[in-house]
């Protein structure tokens, strides 16, 4: 059963060295320091939670990068040239950030092997049924995490999977599944590296699932214990999981059994929290939602990065961004849409030459955080929302092999009716379908790091046209589809590591 009791994140030695994939004895884990109690593992998992406040990861550049990458936003004259080589796609395998998020991904990896190694020898000391149900739980964790790790690595750094035998000719990750044991380091095949996530899955599904008398209505759960991973995380991992393998049937399968647990819900922009403030708003204002199924913790003394330094570099006088949002994005969203006021505040910037435009207001940070310690910009990431789960159903039944429109509409629309005002209703056909599952994840999912895969699998390219002060170089940029930046490099350090055999990607060259 899920733990019941809150945790205060902890730093855990993370389990990375100059290769993100090997470990040297100077910095591998004692065999005399190796997990020999329950209350150990959990001290392990509490660790691997905490990997996750990396501003490697999703409070930074897993996040930022791969909409950065994309046609969401503009650099601005004057502005810092943080991430400038990725929005410009000057991507080399030597990027700093590109290796960050690379050897980050690894380092979770490192540190749920180590716990699943350790946990195999403890199980079978164990006496008391509540130890062995405890340790399932926390082996239940390790499990959905890795998986979680392993397919960002695919997203990013692998081509797009077209169909099984395409996937089994294209390369995949290097799959590590034992910390003490050693395993080569290459590259498997895009087929056996997603079948390794769903295998994790399973797994998970298994040691994560709830009680059946659970009742998910208690006062507090889904805002203090989103953060704890469950058979419902591991549902919507599967569901997006299996719309990036194009396995429809699945998908829909995986969406449903979360949409229809009624665990979670949608967070309306209709409904007050307090004066002036809705449901939807306090999800982005104070990270407190009915909707998300998970999110990485943050509290005062122990949380990542600050997601919405990038949009503001506020100093307390004036607004220098980086990087604003794209007309064309902003123009999607109809007068009614409350995402608009939730996600943008127009503001004149403190740059010389004064541009005034609409900010990336969803980031502008936690008030809590704020008002404790003073955190400008700091969100909780919220990495599994329900209404993602409405979104990949949606495209799910337009690409059966019998096309569903009418129940494809019928989730746009219930998403909707939580986002709009008024006019709400939309109606699907073959004409219009993936168009408006197109826009309305832009809408929906706007700078939460789904952009450049979205493009990869719909085998779309853009055109980037200048705005109002955007940098001139990159503001006229146009890429194809199956540009090779779209998958990432393999970083250049991991390839020239001692003892590594793993293949470049295309973009390597």
């Amino acid at each position: 059963m899920m733990r019941k009791i809150i945790y205060m994140f902890m730093m855990f030695v993370l389990l990375c060295t100059t290769s993100c994939l090997d470990k040297y004895p100077e910095n591998a884990v004692l065999e005399d320091r190796a997990i020999t109690t329950v209350d150990e593992a959990d001290q392990a998992v509490i660790g691997i939670y905490s990997s996750f406040l990396s501003s490697s990861l999703y409070s930074g550049y897993l996040t930022l990068m791969p909409d950065i990458q994309s046609d969401l936003v503009y650099a601005v004259n004057g502005y810092s040239n943080n991430m400038g080589d990725i929005w410009r796609w000057n991507i080399l395998a030597t990027n700093g950030q590109i290796e960050a998020v690379y050897g980050s991904l690894y380092s979770v990896i490192g540190s749920c092997n180590f716990l699943l190694d350790n946990a195999a020898k403890l199980m079978p000391t164990l006496v008391d049924d509540e130890d062995v149900d405890h340790l399932e739980t926390l082996c239940g964790e390790a499990y959905f995490a890795r998986a979680l790790a392993y397919s960002e690595l695919i997203k990013l750094f692998c081509e797009d999977y077209k169909n099984d035998d395409d996937a089994k000719n294209k390369l995949g990750v290097v799959i590590r599944t034992s910390y003490y044991n050693e395993q080569p380091i290459v590259r498997s095949s895009l087929y056996d590296s997603y079948r390794q996530v769903l295998s994790d899955l399973d797994v998970a599904a298994k040691y994560l699932a709830l009680d059946e008398d659970y009742d998910p209505a208690y006062d507090g759960y889904l805002y203090n214990y989103s953060t704890f991973f469950n058979e419902y995380t591991v549902y919507a991992l599967r569901a997006r999981v299996a719309l990036y393998m194009r396995d429809y049937a699945e998908a829909v399968n995986y969406s449903s059994k979360v949409i229809d647990s009624k665990m979670y819900s949608l967070s309306s922009v209709n409904s007050e929290y307090s004066a002036g403030v809705s449901y939807y708003d306090l999800m982005w204002q104070n990270d407190l939602s009915t909707e998300v199924i998970w999110k990485v913790g943050f509290t005062a003394s122990d949380h990542g990065g600050a997601l919405g330094s990038i949009f503001f570099n506020y100093d307390y006088s004036s607004y220098k961004p980086d990087y604003v949002p794209a007309q064309w994005v902003l123009d999607l969203y109809a007068a009614t849409d409350g995402r608009y006021n939730a996600f943008f505040r127009n503001a004149t910037t403190g740059y010389s030459h004064g541009l005034t435009w609409p900010l990336v207001y969803k980031y502008w940070g936690n008030q809590d955080l704020y008002a404790e310690a003073n955190l400008l910009n700091t969100s909780m990431p919220k990495v599994f929302r329900l209404s993602e789960q409405y979104l990949i159903r949606a495209e799910a039944y337009c690409n059966l092999e019998t096309p569903d429109y009418s129940k494809a509409a019928r989730d746009l629309s219930t998403l909707r009716a939580a986002r709009y005002t008024s006019g709400h209703s939309v109606a699907l056909s073959e004409d219009n379908a993936m168009k408006v599952i197109e826009e309305e994840r832009v809408k929906e999912l706007f700078m939460e790091g789904f952009r450049l895969q979205d493009l990869k699998r719909w085998g779309k390219g853009f055109e980037r046209k200048p705005q109002d002060q955007s940098l001139s170089n990159g503001s006229s940029l146009k890429i194809d589809a199956g540009d090779p930046l779209f998958v990432w490099p393999i970083p250049q350090h991991e390839i020239e590591s001692p003892g590594a055999n793993i293949a470049p990607n295309a973009s390597n060259k």
